[in-house]
């Protein structure tokens, strides 16, 4: 059995271009697809947020135009009940990267709130970077890898083949004009190679020990790269 680190937004909020704050958090599905398959290959998950603040999800996950239907809506209300770690999770900055398998960040637009400039998140991931064990990292999740640069002024990730929330999803999502700044953007001037698939098609990219995902829908074919992963 392997232990696993969900690295989940302490925010429930999204500071805007105007300072409007936009209700977020994590997006529902991007944390309970994979909580779903790692646990239910018998694996252990542990959540950390920042500060161990219980996290907040983004109600707008669980909308039934988002998830399907409202079939799909109930399957992923009740995957989030049954997501008892989220209740307790542990303080990030407490985090010893060694006691963990692997590690997996879900998205939502929380973590460009504050796992974006998080420090223990910067060394987190560059930790388990440099210790080749699988990261997984999701949708708007890449914001924190952002955090992960050293008093050299050089990025972890630079030079990663990655993914992420795209520029054009972002403005078919409505918030590309209202954004402090784009992801797909930030990713690029980090000097990572971004890959970018068709909008909300599932799209992973590996490179090495680090595995992303795109968007909401590419967070079980992750999850399932990461499961392999583990072994």
């Amino acid at each position: 059995m392997a232990k696993i680190l969900f690295v989940v937004t302490g925010a429930d909020h999204w500071t805007l271009a105007d300072g409007t704050a936009h209700p977020t958090g994590f997006w529902a599905e991007e944390a309970v697809t994979p909580y779903q398959i790692f646990t239910g290959a018998g694996h252990e998950v542990v959540v950390a947020t920042p500060g161990g603040v219980v996290p907040t999800v983004d109600r707008a996950s669980l909308a039934p135009d988002v998830n399907g239907g409202q079939e799909g809506a109930d399957k992923v209300a009740a995957g989030l009940e049954a997501f008892e770690e989220l209740r307790r999770p542990v303080a990030l900055e407490d985090v010893d990267p060694e006691a963990y398998d692997a590690v997996f960040y879900p998205g939502g637009h929380g973590p460009m709130e504050d796992l974006s400039a998080d420090p223990a998140s910067g060394r987190l991931l560059t930790a388990t970077l440099a210790s080749g064990r699988p990261l997984g990292v999701v949708c708007h999740a890449p914001a924190a890898l952002l955090a992960a640069t050293g008093p050299d002024g050089v990025n972890a990730f630079a030079g990663y083949r990655l993914t992420g929330f795209t520029n054009t999803e972002e403005a078919q999502a409505g918030f590309a004009d209202k954004a402090k700044w784009l992801l797909q953007d930030r990713l690029v001037a980090l000097g990572t190679d971004f890959q970018e698939g068709e909008p909300w098609a599932p799209f992973v990219i590996t490179d090495r020990n680090l595995v992303t995902g795109q968007n909401p829908a590419s967070a079980a074919p992750l999850a399932e790269e990461l499961l392999r992963r583990i072994g």
